[in-house]
């Protein structure tokens, strides 16, 4: 079955009737939306998880889950639900930021997650994810570009150190 999205301007506005599907063209001035979630434990470490092989970027880690919000989500329901499948954890999320990106037609909303769960409760989404880690603000700063591949939440990292 495929996957439906609504369609939206670049200013973050739905487009009432208009419908996309993955993997479909987007025409220009046209974008879907994807929610970003930064995980980030009370303790102060981050949560990053390593990319299933078969996908692209493969075996690189990300700094965030997240997906692109399903067509009648808002980016509060689709990030909450990005959250879990992706990771297994429920939390309070703030909004920390908006992007565009013309290249892919997506515009994205990014979010901080700040949570006490147990470290060793990540529940990670088979095909998407195949491990994880924990680890301090110093790490994931020295981490390249070739290892992880989360720019936006990164730039977001960096401006707002979250």
């Amino acid at each position: 079955m495929a996957e439906i999205w609504d369609a939206y301007n670049r200013d973050f506005t739905k487009i009432e009737g208009a419908s996309l599907v993955r993997g479909q063209h987007i025409p220009d001035n046209i974008y879907h939306l994807v929610c970003d979630i930064i995980v980030k434990h009370t303790d102060g470490s981050y949560l990053i998880m390593q990319r299933d092989h078969e996908k692209t970027h493969g075996g690189q880690w990300e700094l965030s889950a997240g997906g692109s919000a399903l067509q009648g989500e808002n980016p509060d329901i689709a990030a909450k639900r990005e959250l879990k499948e992706e990771t297994g954890i429920d939390g309070t999320l703030q909004e920390i930021g908006r992007m565009v990106q013309d290249k892919n037609h997506s515009i994205y909303v990014l979010y901080l997650c700040k949570t006490d769960c147990g470290k060793d409760s990540v529940v990670l989404q088979q095909g998407e994810t195949i491990n994880y880690r924990w680890i301090s603000r110093e790490e994931l700063l020295a981490m390249t570009d070739e290892e992880l591949i989360s720019h936006r939440a990164m730039k977001l990292l960096h401006e707002q150190n979250i």
